[in-house]
């Protein structure tokens, strides 16, 4: 079974920083597709500014024209908080214990990786793949404690991801492309220019329901 990527975030919004991780991802570790999972009320961080249906609608408009990107909508619709370790268990009771699944993430992300809940549970579940920017490699000497020392005894080849379910850290080349949703909603909030940012389709959108103003 080809192994499949997974983009878990806000979305808050949604802009070509994510898209490109995710594409970048899929033509690297030749996943077979990338489902996009916008979470509900996201347990590690403060709550979305945007609701869950808006934050849907811009992925559904940003991935709509790419067909190896699904989305998954099943996070949004829990009053409960959402962690990543409760993502991934839901997903192993639908896609079975033997899928290939690779966690995408950031370099940030996967930095702050030892701050998320149950987080050395998370490889016995899925792979991660994490995109470097440009002049910054991952080593275990960038990380702290027990984050270094899974670092260092599961890095591997990015093809270890289509070898078994999960367990494995690799690393793929990404874009420099500093784009932060922070900085969006910002710019957003004062009526700054966003083009260019994110997709246009999903800038209409924010447009026209008045997002984040």
């Amino acid at each position: 079974m080809q192994a499949l990527g997974l983009m878990g975030g806000t979305f808050d919004p949604v802009h070509f920083g994510h898209l490109r991780l995710a594409e970048e991802a899929l033509e690297a570790l030749g996943l077979e597709a990338v489902r996009w999972i916008p979470s509900g009320r996201p347990g590690h961080r403060d709550p979305p500014l945007a609701s869950a249906l808006h934050r849907v609608e811009m992925v559904r408009l940003a991935i709509a024209d790419q067909p190896l990107f699904r989305l998954d909508v099943a996070e949004t619709r829990t009053l409960d908080e959402t962690f990543t370790i409760n993502t991934l268990h839901r997903l192993r009771r639908e896609l079975g214990e033997l899928r290939p699944l690779v966690m995408i993430v950031g370099m940030d992300s996967f930095l702050s990786l030892a701050s998320w809940r149950a987080w050395q549970d998370l490889f016995a579940l899925a792979h991660f793949a994490v995109g470097e920017r440009p002049g910054f490699m991952l080593s275990a000497q960038t990380m702290v404690g027990g984050l270094a020392l899974e670092y260092a005894r599961r890095t591997a080849e990015p093809d270890a991801v289509q070898r078994s379910p999960g367990g494995a850290i690799v690393t793929f080349p990404m874009t420099a492309l500093d784009i932060s949703a922070t900085d969006l909603r910002e710019r957003l909030g004062r009526g700054a220019s966003a083009r260019y940012l994110l997709p246009e389709t999903v800038l209409a959108y924010i447009r026209a329901h008045r997002l984040y103003r």
